[in-house]
């Protein structure tokens, strides 16, 4: 998806999330960093039913403006532009096997090479807090310190990137891993890559997904 138009973009992943099964009704939220502040879909509203119009400006400060209330997940999404000033948006989503594996507030350890992705060694889950409030955001970047993407215990997962487009394929990503973890568990506690043979892995996603420079023909 393009990102000339964010707010377009915005309302093109929501879709696109939810019609994947990335996440259900109105219970995610997705924004783009806006300057200082941001831009985030509002609260309570379908996304079917919601136009471009309808996103909600966020400034630096928290404060929103226009008619619409923003998402009330909007703290989440500001704090982690805040803290990461590489964050060019960020995806909220209750996906069912990430939810699953937060209701039960366990992470996703190295058991697959590809949980590298979010940035680190793991994918942890942040402690519980109630939606919407400050210690929710407080325990998310204590879980995000050193990664892209987290799971909220009793609540979802959280992902951000540098555009929009990463952001939503990350959180794929870490539904994906969350998904192959259960299935794994259901034989017995997967084995674990030890930290050397993750290190390797980290190193070598360094170059992961970048496109091969044209004109000496390298990554």
């Amino acid at each position: 998806m393009s990102d000339d138009d964010p707010r377009a973009a915005i309302l093109a992943a929501c879709r696109a999330m939810n019609a994947s099964g990335l996440n259900q009704g109105t219970s995610g939220n997705v924004s783009v960093r806006d300057g200082a502040g941001m831009i985030i879909t509002p609260s309570g509203v379908p996304y079917d039913e919601t136009t471009p119009e309808m996103i909600v400006p966020v400034d630096a400060e928290g404060r929103p403006s226009g008619p619409l209330k923003p998402s009330s997940e909007w703290r989440m999404h500001l704090e982690i532009y805040r803290a990461h000033p590489e964050a060019g948006a960020v995806v909220h989503v209750h996906s069912p096997y990430a939810t699953a594996l937060s209701c039960h507030r366990r992470g996703i350890g190295a058991f697959h090479y590809m949980v590298a992705v979010a940035g680190g060694t793991d994918i942890r889950c942040a402690d519980y807090a109630t939606f919407g409030t400050q210690a929710l955001s407080e325990a998310m970047l204590a879980a995000l310190e050193g990664r892209r993407a987290c799971l909220l215990a009793n609540h979802g997962q959280i992902a951000f990137g540098p555009t929009l487009d990463k952001a939503l394929w990350l959180a794929g990503e870490v539904e994906t891993l969350a998904r192959q973890y259960i299935l794994a568990a259901a034989l017995g506690e997967p084995a674990k890559l030890d930290e050397a043979q993750m290190a390797e892995v980290l190193d070598a996603f360094v170059e992961y997904g970048r496109q091969p420079d044209r004109e000496s023909g390298t990554a």
